[in-house]
């Protein structure tokens, strides 16, 4: 429903809050005041109001009226504002590319849980596909990932020059790392053991948006990485060693070793003095740049050994104890002369058990309350509570309905009771089940916008209860007027075996084509859609507006519409008639530019035909003997015989009969019409008296 407001001001521009243009007031000073758009109209003042609603996709529709006056100025204008996504990181460009290359992965992942469930329904053990299930999740995932970026290297943070620790790259998405996340957590079988070792990759990756929000690793590193030029002796300088203890903890062992040989022993020119000192160094550098790792592999230029089984893991550490990357921490300390410090919760997290990292969030997030979480944070909060309900709600609230509608994919796999949880139907939700509601809000999105409508089909047919309905009123709100969308229309419905809305459609569009002008392209479509009843109307309105005499310009009018309906009665309205009168209009143009006699006895014939077809109308029946006044008086022979003629004559009397009736309908003929076709028949008939 449309908003109007009352308006002052001129908003070619943006208007301030001083400016009273504001529709809704807000402070510029206010932390989360809402965005300004610029509203360019071009009308002078003064504005009497403003009149706005939704329009298509994430435009607002405004109408921006003028006080009435005499200065010729329109008295209005309406545009459109194009609003932003709500995310920042992500255009709206991006998103639709992101929106259509997602379709594919969705739709074959969808094929395969459909083949699983028939083999199921049909008593056919379907278990080779359960173990495999993860794997075509993985799969899926890959490909959704390949949309969202590319993973930066691990070696980027970390780059030849020895002075220089952080490389400055462009940051990753917060949308990209949270679909990384929850793969980790949901999808990744095989990566479980190593748990870990993955969440060290993906802190390398993007701990560098969670600085926005808190102090990360990543953000003493970039605040060192400053401090560094001017340091001279930088073993001296406690943050260097608080900088390696973080790092350390968490697992950034090439960091670390790079920052340890930064150590002032290393100089050329104090290895002579502090050949000891030096050693040590190397001594923790080589340890750590050995340090056991229980992971598949290492990627090339990762520190570390890398060790598949757990029993070999525990082997390596000598110890068997699991906090090792604490135990080396307090190593390096001890080298500095520091104490253990306090660390935060993602160093926490990665050096403890998948079992006891819950708890240990719980911990961190009261002993040191954050006034701003980011994002990323909720979600991992979620995920280590194992609480599928607000992993969902984080992922609605932080990164939209695309995110809800695919990740559902990832949370289900290998789990029975997310499968439940998303999948069973709720009485509550009109026996839907959770998933197929967040696939049904992210196909409103896609079918709100006219770039992206088109892929919605794909997330409604999907949904079992309420998807085939929404999609026939899907396509059936679609535009007709353009011929693009409308093919795209049908084709969608072919696909999908609507062949009623597709007919439908088809009809709408013959309406809308013929009431606009488009004669032809109404015909058309409505024989697309074998609409009989519409086809007879436009019969009989063609029965109207076709020529009433060889002359009349009208008929070359509708020649070429004549032609397009055909003449099969079936399917385009008993117009086999009109059909017949344009061949009898064109042999009677041949007569008429003085053709051979041959051609004026075709004419005959072609008359004496339409005469005798009961599917010619009445109304014609006058015109069609006035136009062939010249084959009546033909001056060589009569062309018709006695029987043929007092046919005519026959048709003349019930002519004059039928005036009597209400329905009669009169025709636009001079006066003298009917007397002139008397007559002329009348000498035919004496004549082919005569000549018989």
């Amino acid at each position: 429903m449309p908003v109007v407001a009352p308006f002052s001001g001129d908003t070619r521009g943006v208007s301030d809050s001083s400016s009273n243009g504001s529709i809704v007031p807000f402070s510029p000073e206010a932390p989360n005041h809402s965005a300004v758009y610029a509203l360019r109209h071009g009308l002078k003042p003064p504005i009497a109001r403003l009149s706005i609603s939704w329009s298509r996709g994430n435009t607002l529709r405004v109408s921006v009226l003028r006080q009435p006056s005499d200065d010729g100025e329109a008295g209005g204008r309406v545009v459109e504002v194009n609003l932003s996504n709500g995310d920042a990181e992500i255009s709206d460009a991006q998103w639709r590319r992101i929106a259509y290359g997602s379709v594919t992965p969705f739709a074959l992942l969808q094929s395969r849980r459909s083949s699983v469930s028939s083999l199921s329904k049909m008593s056919i053990s379907p278990s080779h596909y359960h173990v495999d299930w993860w794997e075509y999740v993985m799969e899926y995932s890959k490909d959704i990932v390949s949309l969202l970026g590319h993973r930066k290297s691990p070696s980027g943070t970390v780059i030849e020059d020895p002075r220089e620790i952080v490389k400055t790259v462009e940051e990753p998405t917060s949308l990209k790392a949270a679909w990384d996340l929850m793969e980790i957590f949901y999808a990744d079988k095989q990566s479980q053991p190593w748990l870990p070792e993955r969440l060290v990759d993906w802190l390398t990756d993007y701990d560098c948006l969670l600085s926005s929000t808190q102090t990360t690793v990543h953000s003493k590193l970039v605040g060192f990485q400053k401090e560094l030029v001017s340091l001279q002796v930088i073993e001296d300088y406690p943050k260097y060693w608080e900088v390696i203890s973080s790092a350390l903890a968490i697992g950034w062992l090439e960091l670390v070793v790079k920052m340890l040989r930064l150590h002032g022993s290393y100089e050329l020119d104090q290895l002579g003095n502090r050949e000891t000192e030096n050693g040590l160094v190397e001594a923790v550098a080589v340890l750590i740049s050995k340090m056991p790792r229980m992971r598949l592999e290492l990627a090339e230029g990762k520190a570390g050994e890398c060790f598949m089984a757990k029993p070999d893991f525990m082997k390596a550490i000598h110890s068997g104890n699991p906090s090792f990357h604490l135990t080396m921490n307090r190593i390096v300390l001890s080298v500095a002369g520091f104490d253990v410090g306090n660390y935060s919760l993602f160093p926490l997290l990665i050096n403890q058990g998948l079992e006891s990292m819950n708890s240990l969030a719980q911990k961190c997030m009261q002993l040191k309350p954050m006034s701003s979480t980011h994002r990323l944070i909720e979600l991992m909060v979620g995920i280590l509570g194992e609480n599928t309900e607000v992993v969902l709600a984080e992922c609605s609230r932080a990164f939209g309905p695309w995110m809800v509608a695919h990740a559902t994919e990832l949370m289900t796999a290998g789990s029975d009771q997310a499968e439940v949880l998303l999948h069973e139907e709720r009485d509550n939700l009109g026996e839907m089940s959770i998933a197929e509601l967040h696939r049904l809000v992210y196909a409103q999105v896609l079918a709100s916008h006219v770039l992206t409508w088109q892929i919605a089909p794909v997330y409604l047919i999907s949904c079992m209860k309420q998807g085939m309905g929404l999609l026939e009123l899907l396509l059936c709100k679609q535009p007709v007027q353009h011929n693009e969308t409308l093919l795209k229309n049908i084709e969608i419905c072919r696909l999908y075996d609507l062949d009623s809305v597709s007919s439908n459609i088809m009809k709408v569009a013959g309406v809308y084509h013929w009431k606009h002008g488009r004669k032809g392209a109404g015909v058309f479509w409505l024989q697309q859609a074998r609409d009989e009843v519409r086809l007879n109307r436009i019969a009989k309105y063609l029965f109207d507006s076709v020529g009433k005499s060889i002359s009349d310009e009208s008929f070359k009018q509708w020649e070429g519409l004549i032609e397009l309906l055909g003449s099969e009665s079936k399917t385009a309205g008993g117009l086999d008639f009109l059909h017949k009168y344009r061949d009898f209009k064109k042999s009677l143009k041949q007569v008429q530019v003085g053709k051979t006699t041959d051609a004026s006895r075709q004419a005959a014939e072609s008359l004496i035909s339409l005469m005798k077809n009961p599917s010619t109308p009445q109304q014609f029946w006058l015109p069609l003997l006035y136009d062939s006044l010249k084959l009546l008086n033909w001056q060589e022979r009569p062309l018709l015989s006695v029987s043929q003629t007092n046919l005519l004559l026959n048709k003349l009397q019930e002519l004059s009969m039928a005036k009597l009736r209400p329905d009669f309908i009169e025709v636009d003929l001079p006066p003298q019409a009917l007397s002139s076709v008397r007559l002329a028949l009348a000498t035919n008939l004496g004549r082919a008296i005569l000549e018989e």
